[in-house]
């Protein structure tokens, strides 16, 4: 890992702290309204939020391991 441009390490790691960023504003999206098909905002957006995570771990992963694929 060490072979690793320095680019994609730091690239990883932001793309791993943005939801981790998100979740920790709980307040800021702690709340009911608007609705999304009677759905209450903050289940939708938790559940956007866990969409969301998964691809930029995702990217995340492709940038540190590039030869794994």
């Amino acid at each position: 890992m060490s072979e690793l441009a320095l680019w994609r390490r730091i690239t990883a790691g932001i793309l791993l702290l943005v939801p981790w960023v998100f979740y920790m504003v709980y307040p800021a999206y702690n709340m009911a309204k608007p609705e999304l098909g009677g759905v209450p905002f903050f289940y939708w957006f938790q559940t956007l939020w866990l969409v969301i995570t998964a691809v930029l771990s995702l990217i995340g992963v492709l940038l540190l391991y590039p030869s794994k694929r």
